[in-house]
């Protein structure tokens, strides 16, 4: 898979979220304004749908609607909750302002957005206030939020989480922070000042977490960190996931921003944006995950080494 949206004139897709609603794969990913000046003038956010998750076909976009998003949404997050789709998205160039939306939909393609939105800036004195790249996961009667943050100066990139109860309809008041520091935050070489991006998953009665180390292309790469509870993380290794590609591959650049998703055969796979040309395009692809004594392995490697 090699999707990359060519309306603004150049291949762009960053950021993927992915689920399967009413018998489709939908994708939603970031999609920046016209380089000519026409509108939308802010960042919005693409939709494409496909039938085996390789060929995509882009049947809509989400532009700026109101005021907070007056500079633009992305980074989406999206669950299907029974009947309905619940994106979680963040707004965009406010700086230590941003903060993380939540609308609704009951085809995929148009939304509602929560009357009470922003739903979610974290507080206490180890953050700016800044929420960014949420993703969102069930667990029992509640919902979790993950999020990334900056420290006061703005210089540090971590994450934390919230929650608020499935019932809850997730208006603002709903969400209860369930840390007062990092859940994570970039201490490995290679994640130089940035963790952003998490990306959750179940596999038995444990938490993965994919997530982007470094900021864009510097480059960015993915990691993976495991959890009992959903707030207290340990991470798998001390080297990447899955690093950027070799000199000339089409991920040179970075390989980041992940989002993990579980079809309904429980196959897991991992989506990623990428490039070769220090963010001038963006595209994104996917990788099978597969589970070994309880540990997630790149299919790909995993076949390699069988055939080995």
């Amino acid at each position: 898979m090699m999707f990359a949206d060519t309306s603004r004139g150049r291949p762009f897709a960053k950021d993927p979220a992915v689920v399967r609603f009413q018998g489709h794969y939908y994708l939603y990913y970031s999609l920046p304004p016209f380089d000519d000046g026409r509108t939308p003038d802010g960042w919005g956010i693409g939709i494409a749908r496909s039938e085996d998750l390789e060929r995509w076909e882009k049947v809509g976009e989400i532009p700026p609607e109101h005021d907070y998003e007056q500079r633009g949404l992305c980074a989406p997050g999206a669950i299907v909750l029974g009947s309905t789709m619940h994106l979680f998205y963040q707004t965009y160039g406010n700086g230590p302002k941003d903060a993380i939306c939540h609308a609704i939909s009951a085809d995929g393609l148009r939304f509602q957005r929560n009357p009470t939105n922003p739903i979610f800036r974290p507080t206490g004195a180890w953050n700016v206030g800044r929420a960014i790249d949420a993703d969102v996961i069930t667990q029992g009667d509640r919902l979790l939020l993950y999020f990334a943050t900056r420290d006061p100066t703005m210089t540090i990139q971590m994450l934390g989480v919230a929650a608020a109860p499935l019932a809850s309809g997730f208006a603002r008041h709903a969400w209860v922070q369930l840390c007062d520091r990092p859940i994570l935050k970039p201490e490995l070489p290679w994640e130089q000042q940035c963790i952003e991006a998490p990306a959750v998953c179940w596999h038995g009665n444990r938490l993965f977490m994919f997530y982007g180390g470094a900021y864009n292309n510097a480059p960015q790469q993915i990691g993976c960190a495991v959890s009992d509870d959903g707030v207290r993380w340990q991470r798998l290794a001390d080297t990447p996931f899955l690093p950027n590609g070799d000199k000339g591959a089409w991920n040179e650049s970075e390989s980041g921003h992940p989002y993990a998703f579980t079809d309904e055969d429980g196959e897991t796979y991992l989506f990623f944006q990428g490039n070769n040309d220090m963010g001038r395009t963006w595209y994104l692809s996917q990788t099978r995950i597969v589970w070994r004594d309880g540990r997630p392995h790149l299919a790909d490697q995993d076949e390699a080494r069988a055939v080995a």
